[in-house]
């Protein structure tokens, strides 16, 4: 993503770039309407420093977040950079946790949009349903709600759940998507939120549903990759997309 001239800000150009696409991504996520007032996250490890990520300051809805007012703090939960931003602890809690864990947990999000906090409500969670469900049957991990994580002594909990998946469905809260990249992570938040806004709409019908077989899905997965853009990294060109819509409403979050 081409980067312009920062604003007073000291940081490494890898990190300017981080900022910008982090910023990008809270607009997005605002647009397509998976923003909460100014609660949730969207958190990036800094490229270019061991223990650091950036997050959302905390107060500020989606559509104000930019590149420069990002909180950059360390995985103990220290402001080390020039915000003067407060973090939400929640936020910090639960992404700190993965950050300082999971190498490969470089772009992480938790959302609370209306469809992937009812189907985190149902006993089923995800059901095999829908073409966009197909692609996380088997691949997600469940938690039970033990309240709002500002509690570090549920991290444990939180990582033996997430085991090897790289999506943790809270259940009765929402989504947590982690990924080594942001515009991976963000390919997959938009598949997880058309596949349970389906769910919710095929379940409101009152009709039986007809479940796609494990043979089927397997398939489907193994051929998933066949529709990738051929040379592009995963989520790229689908995230590159939603960056030129933005810019067409505000082109703010750069700065």
């Amino acid at each position: 993503m081409a980067t312009q001239i920062r604003p007073n800000i000291a940081c490494s150009d890898s990190e300017w770039e981080a900022r910008q696409e982090l910023a990008a991504c809270y607009r997005i996520f605002d647009l397509l309407g998976w923003s909460e007032s100014v609660y949730n996250h969207i958190s990036v490890k800094v490229p270019d420093q061991d223990g650091a990520f950036l997050i959302n300051p905390y107060g500020l809805l989606y559509s104000e977040v930019t590149a420069s007012n990002l909180v950059k703090i360390d995985i103990d939960g220290n402001n080390i950079g020039a915000s003067q931003y407060p973090v939400n602890k929640a936020g910090f809690t639960q992404h700190a946790l993965f950050h300082r864990t999971l190498h490969w947990a470089n772009a992480i999000c938790h959302v609370h949009t209306t469809a992937s906090m009812a189907v985190c409500s149902l006993e089923q969670g995800l059901m095999p349903i829908n073409f966009y469900a197909c692609n996380f049957i088997g691949r997600l991990a469940y938690h039970d709600f033990e309240g709002v994580t500002v509690r570090a002594e549920e991290g444990e909990r939180l990582l033996a759940n997430l085991g090897d998946k790289n999506i943790l469905m809270l259940r009765n809260h929402g989504p947590v998507v982690l990924a080594p990249t942001l515009p991976s992570m963000f390919l997959q938040m938009w598949a997880l939120q058309r596949a349970c806004e389906i769910q919710m709409a095929a379940l409101s019908m009152g009709q039986p549903v007809i479940r796609i077989s494990d043979e089927v899905v397997a398939v489907h997965q193994r051929d998933l990759r066949q529709v990738a853009v051929p040379g592009s990294a995963p989520g790229a060109t689908d995230f590159s997309a939603w960056v030129r819509r933005i810019d067409q409403v505000d082109r703010s979050w750069r700065d």
